[in-house]
Order: structure tokens, then C-alpha cells, then sequence
């Protein structure tokens, strides 16, 4: 493959904060065969005006239709033979885009190749948005290699693989990605790796980061059930145990109120939820030191409480409402 045009799709939704970064570093890319693609998903804060500003083709959608949806009218009106997704809360390295022509170069049989974010912010974060950008990149970084699962807020995929796999199904709006890379990686293999890197603003308050945790668990639970198996890459037995004893931690630790006895069942559940992903809290150690990693120890507890509260609730759904059963088959919305 020699100098192929890639189209670099942003989907955008009221990203005034960090979409004017975001397009600065498309347009400091090494690789010169590059086109923007910029979808504004009905914004109502400004941030189509500022996209307005850059050398990119800007499409405004009149209603709100999710990220699934963006990056569907994104793909439609590229001409590339790689579309470059990239969020509009991520800012690229220069090398990026390069590195994904390389990679596919190297390795013609790849469907996508997938970045990492740096473990460093975009932005100077609280320590909520701290915990969330190196847990973030420490569970990337781990599972660096062939994967199942997609990251489409900075990867890219051929053309070909693409139309292979169909369209993001716009029906979801939490878990568009782990459904299209499901059937991408079905047809072709998927490589998530550091050579394609980026910079990330994410969450950075504890509520709305436990809601999206509690959301997206809920939401995975017809996915595991007709798949049959979590995601190659990031979801191994070991997190599934920390987050089942994390979750009984946080339950258990009210009885300790009651009799301080009790206050064993929540501690060793949380030294089990600790020792079952050990190289995170390592990790976390090594980068910021004892004091912060306390903070990000509890922040997980949290975190993996919500995802146990997320299963629990997605169960029952699963046992009473046909319709959530089937959200994962097929629909006349990936036509």
C-alpha cells in the first residue's frame, strides 16, 4: 500500500473544550495524504463554530443520533481506503496517522489497528479525571496485541473491513463499538498497539464516571450472552474476579457498622480484588507513588462496585424484556 488517502472521521457532541486541539493535531500530522471529516452531532455549545475555523469538511446533523450514527455519516462521505476514527476529547501524535499506513502496510490482513492513550491527560485533571486516564491506558497497554474488542475513539480501519463488517448499529449508543468490532474481528484480525498514540480527557467526576460504568455493564450483558465469552484483550478472568469482590467490599462494608467483625468480609474482599489485578495498582505505584494509589485503589473499588450493580441489573433485564434480549441481532437500522 503506497501513500493511500486516509479520511480522518471526528464525531463531535458539544466538545467546545478540546475540539480545537483535536483538529490541530490532524492537521500536524507527519502523513500528508490526509482528509477531515468533522460529523457535529447537533451540538448546542459552540464547538461547530470553532471546527468551522479548520480545513475540514464540517457536517451538521439535525438531531442527535450518537456516536454510532456520526461515524456512519462520517465513513459515507469519506474517500479514503482508511478511515482514521478519532474522538473529538483526544488529540493525536504527530506520527499517528503514519503509523496506522505502516501498520497496514506491514500486515495487509489487518481489519483495524487501534492506539493507546497516553497515561497522561489532556489537561491538568482532579483526582477523579488522574485515576481515570492511567487506568485507562494501563488496561491498554496490557492487552497490547491482537484483540476482539474496538476502540474507535483512535484506531483506524480499512475501507474494505469496514463495509465487510456493515455499519455501526445506530440503535446503540453506549456499545456501538464492542458490537462492530465483534463482527469486524470475526472476518479479520484487529491489532491494538502503542505505535499508533494519542492524549486523552475523560471523565473527571466520580458521579458521572459510576454511571457510565453502571450503564455500559448493564448494556454487555446480551452482548456476553450471545457471544458466549468477554472480549479478547482487556477482559480476563482475573478482572472479572476483582470486580465480583470489589463489588461484594463495597456491599459487606455497611454490616461493619452493625459488628466490627464483619469488617473482615469487606477487607478481604478487597485485598482478593486488589491481588486478582495486581499490575494495575503496581503500576499506579510506580507512576504517582503510595499516596495516590490509595486514592485510585478506592476510586476502582467504586468503579467495579458499579460494574457488579450494572451485571445485577442487566440480568433481570435480561430475564424479563425480550427486546433487551435481542439487542445485539440484527436490525433494519444496519441496513
Amino acid at each position: 500500500m503506497s501513500a493511500p488517502l486516509v479520511s480522518v472521521v471526528v464525531p463531535m457532541y458539544n466538545d467546545r473544550r478540546t475540539i480545537d486541539l483535536c483538529l490541530r493535531s490532524i492537521g500536524e500530522q507527519s502523513y500528508p495524504h490526509i482528509e477531515v471529516i468533522v460529523v457535529d452531532d447537533a451540538s448546542t455549545d459552540g464547538c461547530a463554530e470553532i471546527a468551522a475555523t479548520h480545513p475540514v469538511q464540517l457536517v451538521r446533523v439535525p438531531e442527535n443520533g450518537g456516536p454510532g450514527s456520526s461515524r456512519n455519516e462520517g465513513v459515507r462521505r469519506s474517500r479514503g481506503e482508511i478511515v482514521f476514527f478519532l474522538d473529538a476529547d483526544l488529540t493525536m501524535h504527530p506520527e499517528a496517522v503514519a503509523e496506522a499506513v505502516a501498520l497496514f502496510d506491514e500486515n495487509p490482513s489487518y481489519g483495524a489497528v487501534f492506539g493507546i492513550p497516553d497515561k497522561e491527560p489532556l489537561f491538568d485533571e482532579p483526582l477523579v479525571g488522574q485515576y481515570r486516564i492511567l487506568q485507562y491506558h494501563y488496561w491498554r497497554k496490557s492487552a497490547e496485541g491482537l484483540v476482539s474488542g474496538g476502540f474507535y475513539a483512535l484506531g483506524a480501519v480499512s475501507r474494505a473491513a469496514f463495509m465487510e463488517a456493515g455499519w455501526f448499529n445506530t440503535a446503540l449508543r453506549q456499545t456501538e463499538e464492542i458490537d462492530h468490532a465483534e463482527r469486524l474481528a470475526a472476518r479479520r484480525p484487529m491489532l491494538l498497539t502503542s505505535r499508533i498514540r494519542g492524549r486523552l480527557s475523560d471523565e473527571s467526576r466520580m458521579r458521572p464516571l459510576l454511571r457510565k460504568a453502571f450503564v455500559r455493564s448493564r448494556l454487555r450483558v446480551p452482548f456476553y450472552f450471545d457471544r458466549g465469552r468477554a472480549m479478547q484483550g482487556m477482559e480476563t478472568g482475573g478482572r472479572a474476579v476483582a470486580s465480583a469482590l470489589g463489588g461484594l467490599a463495597v456491599a459487606a462494608l455497611p454490616f461493619g457498622f452493625l459488628h466490627p467483625a464483619a469488617l473482615l468480609v469487606p477487607l478481604a474482599a478487597l485485598t482478593g480484588s486488589v491481588v486478582a489485578d495486581l499490575g494495575q495498582y503496581r503500576f499506579a505505584l510506580r507512576e504517582r507513588g503510595p499516596l495516590f494509589t490509595a486514592f485510585f485503589t478506592g476510586a476502582h473499588l467504586l468503579v467495579n462496585a458499579a460494574v457488579v450493580a450494572g451485571l445485577a441489573v442487566g440480568l433481570a433485564q435480561y430475564a424479563a424484556s425480550r427486546r433487551f434480549r435481542r439487542m445485539y441481532q440484527p436490525q433494519e437500522s444496519l441496513a
